[in-house]
């Protein structure tokens, strides 16, 4: 486990957060569901019961990292994948400073990452760092995969000519005002890292966090556009998305699915 015991103060900007460099593209993509073997587009929908979402902080300039990121990609293989829980791989870029940066690091991840710390009350961070459902998710506790939990509401996503509708029914009315965040993500990559604590190492990544958006749901709707982005080594693509109460960062919902387009 490596800890960052210093913290530079950086900026957050709400809206898009992405890897820095990284091209945004605004691409038409349909939804396709698992289940269908890449059939027709369909909408994702979560179900009553809170999805779990799983998150990873991590970094290829860590080198305690990689046995972490492989148990996030065999996740691939889990039948209850975007039914039963939802992944994400948040890459941070405080390690960037040990000799390789990162390419799918992101400041915003890193100030992500640091939000939760302060809730917890904490005030380092460390990867790899696994988060569930908003909480601190240590190594013992992850030798089986969370059970969807109590019925929390319904979590509807589509995608449709490059724009999310996204629809959320809580349970019960409760004045609340949410929050849906959507992370596209990518899968396949490979990376030779030539530099830093995993030098010569080879590194497969699967769910990153390519782009992450945060809109307000006004009437139980949110709809905005698809901030999909392209990058090379990219086999795979998907969408991760959960709903917050307004400015918390526990999430109440989560649904997500693989993604299918014609040019990527």
């Amino acid at each position: 486990m490596n800890t960052a015991d210093e913290h530079e103060k950086m900026e957050c900007r709400a809206g898009l957060a992405a890897p820095t460099g990284m091209r945004v593209r605004l691409i038409a993509l349909s939804l396709v569901s698992m289940s269908t073997a890449w059939g027709l587009p369909g909408p994702f929908v979560s179900g009553p019961a809170q999805v779990p979402l799983v998150e990873l902080y991590t970094s290829e300039g860590c080198s305690s990292c990689p046995p972490a990121e492989a148990w996030l990609n065999r996740l691939q293989a889990e039948p209850g994948l975007w039914r039963d829980f939802v992944p994400v791989s948040f890459h941070v870029n405080y390690w960037d400073r040990l000799g390789w940066p990162d390419r799918f690091a992101s400041r915003a991840f890193t100030e992500r990452q640091y939000a939760y710390a302060e809730d917890w009350g904490v005030r380092t961070v460390y990867t790899p760092g696994f988060v569930l459902n908003g909480q601190d998710w240590r190594e013992k506790s992850r030798r089986t995969l969370p059970a969807p939990g109590k019925d929390t509401g319904t979590l509807t996503v589509a995608v449709n000519a490059g724009k999310v509708q996204a629809s959320w029914q809580p349970v019960a009315e409760d004045g609340q005002v949410y929050e849906v965040h959507a992370a596209f993500l990518g899968g396949g990559f490979v990376s030779k890292v030539k530099a830093g604590e995993n030098r010569g190492e080879t590194l497969v990544h699967e769910f990153v966090a390519l782009s992450l958006v945060r809109h307000v749901v006004v009437d139980g709707q949110c709809e905005f556009p698809l901030a999909a982005v392209t990058m090379d080594g990219m086999t795979r693509q998907a969408l991760a998305v959960w709903v917050t109460r307004r400015g918390e960062t526990e999430p109440v919902q989560a649904t997500g699915g693989w993604l299918a387009s014609e040019r990527l």
